[in-house]
Formats: structure tokens, sequence, C-alpha cells
């Protein structure tokens, strides 16, 4: 399944204005979950691109965003600590609830991995959390700030060389860290846990996994990455962590989540704020964006309302043609429908019913072509075209239906 990119800003825990990408199926939405980047990295790593994109092509939407100072997100790094960190994924999280919905699944990445273990049994909505290569407690990080941590003590501030770049880390950075209890959080952390960790990870030891894992309550899983390094810079460990998560978080998310009490019965329908059209359709347990193309002022996120209307036809003749095929007992391999619909002049449409011809102006006219694959004669598949006229949705379209409009009570 392919996905869709979708660039997003929005105002982080100090009020930093914060960069994000949400990467969307362009399918049915199983699930959203937010993913939180590691020290001093940002959304646009290698892994985090790959993870997020395998997630999005099985059907999991994934917001990752920038921490405050960091990447493509404003603000001063410096004045930045865990604790603002932990403040950003929950503005994150309330903009994901305001525009799409609440992330039902958390996944963070080294000391990503730490603030989404605190930050999730704050968030109702969120069923499950991932981490990965995550530390069991916030101080595990500095150790990266070698001899100037005395430094930062004494003087109240240092320049550290992370990664090849230079951060300036700050006494109040410091003094967060210590106030921090990850394991406490973790230990009253209700929601499933799946711990991913590679065994020849050099900058945060296999040891804080087995922490982690130890300190949690069941339902916990671990699985190990094998010969994966810290930032999981072969591509394959990345694809194969993005297939775990996805697989293990079935369970808890998406398809196999059950019904809440209070979801809404039939199909909602909001705008996400995102674009001049976009809108979130939810039906049931499924999630579907429904947006107009580029051309005509949309961002080509998803199907166009008509678009939505001809895939209902199209859907409701297979179904009504595998009924008939199935009670005929027919040899029908696979039934396939294409549909494409125009507005035409009503005197101009030769091939429509008289009362349709009939009408002033333009009317709706929709094409379906039928392929069914089988041993099937000429004589049976007309008779099948003919039975594709008994499709709930062909008579809608055909007889008309009454729209009642409400208002909302506010």
């Amino acid at each position: 399944m392919p996905y869709r990119k979708q660039s997003i800003h929005f105002a982080g825990g100090h009020d930093a204005e914060l960069a994000a990408r949400l990467d969307l199926p362009t399918g049915e939405i199983r699930a959203y979950a937010l993913f939180a980047h590691c020290f001093t990295c940002s959304k646009d790593l290698a892994a985090i691109r790959t993870i997020a994109g395998e997630l999005a092509r099985l059907g999991i939407a994934v917001l990752r965003f920038d921490f405050t100072g960091l990447g493509s997100s404003e603000g001063e790094f410096a004045s930045t600590n865990f604790s603002s960190n932990v403040a950003d994924l929950h503005a994150a999280i309330d903009y994901m609830r305001d525009h799409f919905e609440a992330p039902s699944l958390l996944i963070g990445h080294s000391l990503g991995g730490a603030a989404v273990l605190v930050a999730a049994g704050d968030v109702p909505e969120v069923r499950a959390v991932a981490t990965i290569g995550a530390p069991a407690d916030a101080g595990h990080v500095l150790h990266n700030f070698g001899d100037r941590l005395a430094t930062i003590e004494d003087v109240g501030s240092a320049e550290v060389n992370l990664a090849g770049r230079t951060f300036t880390i700050r006494r109040e950075f410091l003094d967060d860290i210590a106030e921090q209890s990850v394991r406490e959080r973790l230990a009253a952390l209700d929601k499933p846990l799946l711990v991913l960790h590679a065994p020849r990870d050099e900058t945060v030891g296999i040891d804080n996994a087995t922490a982690i894992f130890s300190a949690a309550r069941h339902p916990k899983s671990f699985v190990s990455l094998d010969t994966a390094d810290h930032l999981l810079t072969d591509p394959a460990d990345a694809a194969y962590a993005a297939t775990v998560i996805a697989a293990w978080a079935s369970r808890y998310v998406g398809p196999l989540a059950r019904r809440k009490e209070g979801d809404r019965d039939g199909v909602h329908v909001a705008e996400t704020g995102e674009g001049k059209f976009q809108n979130v359709v939810q039906a049931g347990r499924h999630r579907l964006f429904a947006d107009e193309p580029e051309a005509v002022g949309g961002m080509g996120t998803g199907p166009s309302p008509y678009d939505f209307l001809a895939a209902a036809l199209g859907a409701c003749t297979t179904m009504t043609l595998r009924l008939y095929a199935e009670h005929k007992a027919l040899p029908v391999d696979r039934i396939a429908v294409d549909v494409t619909h125009e507005k035409v002049h009503a005197q101009d449409c030769s091939d429509c019913a008289e009362a349709d011809r009939e009408l002033n102006g333009k009317i709706d006219r929709f094409e379906r072509r039928i392929t069914i694959t089988g041993e099937v004669d000429g004589e049976t598949r007309e008779r099948m075209r003919q039975i594709a006229d008994r499709c709930p949705v062909h008579k809608t379209l055909s007889h008309g239906a009454a729209v009642v409009t409400k208002l909302a009570e506010r």
C-alpha cells in the first residue's frame, strides 16, 4: 500500500511552532500513531522516515515532529529539557485529537522512548506503547556530555558536541533530569508495552531494555533487533521494526480494537483544519480521508465526494453480483467494476433512461464497466449485467433519496 506525506505545524508545549509530518495510508486508516524521536535527532532521521512510511503502508497514520529547537521547529534548544519534550508530546496529541483523532499508539526512539513512557499514562486514548532502544531512565542521556558535565554544573551551561553537532546545555536541563523517574511512571502504566532493543546497541545498552521490561506490567513483549545499531541505520532493520510494531499493535488498535461505548453510529465527517477541503471520515472502526484534487485547490490526500459515491456504486455492484453468482452456482472467479462519473446535458445522454433524457439541464451520469473473470457464457454475462441494476446503491441513485438536514445541538 502506498502512502502520502502531509506537512503540519502546531504550537508546542511552550508555544514555539513545531514542524511535523503526517504519513498517511492512501486507503483505510487502521489507527493513528505518534512518533517521538531520539535526543537531538529530528523527525527526518532516515530510520524514522522508514518506520513511519512502512507503518503508513500497513494502514497506520503516523505523526512525527521535531521537538522544540530541533530540526525545522522553532524555539531555542538550550531552553528545553526532558519535561519540555513531554509537554511537546502532549501538544502533538492535543493537535491530533482536535484535527484528526488522538493517537491510539505511541512510539518512541531512544530518549523519545522514555518520553512516551512518561506521557502515555496521561492519555486515555492511547491503547499501546512501543519503544525502540529506549533508556530506562532519562538521566542515561547525561553520559553523552562527558567531561562537560562538570562544567555545566559549575558554570551553569556549556557547549556539548553530540553526533558531530554542537548544542548548549544548561544546568536547568540537569536539574530537570534529576527529578524524572521513568520507572515509577512505567510501573503505573496500565497499557500494553512492546520493547524493541538491539543487543549490540552501544549507545543505550541492552540492560535498559531489561530494566524497562522488568518494571512494566503485563501485557508486555520484547523483540530483539539482532545486529541493528542504535539509530537503525540499515533500512532493513527499520523496516523490520515497523513490521513488528504493526503486527503487535493490531491486537490493541485498528481492526481488532473493540468498538468503544459512545462511538458514533453511521458515518462521521469533519474538517481536519489542514488544507482547504480535507476531511476525516469515520465509519465505525474505519478511518479515511476525503479531499479534492490539487487542481481544484485540495491536497489530493483522499477520494473526492463523488469518488466515494462511485466507489459505493462499484462495491455494491460486485457484492450484488457475487451473491447472484453463488446463488446460481456460477463459475465466476472474480468480479471487478470500473465506475466513471460526469455531468452531461440530459438531452445528449442517448444511453440514459427516457425519463432522465426528458429533464432540463445537466444530469449526473455514472457509467459502470463490469469485468467478469471465469468460464461464463455470453448469455449469463448479459444476465449478470441486468442483475447489476438491482444493486441497492444503483436503485438509490436511480430513484432518488430523501435527505433530511438538521442542526446538531451545541
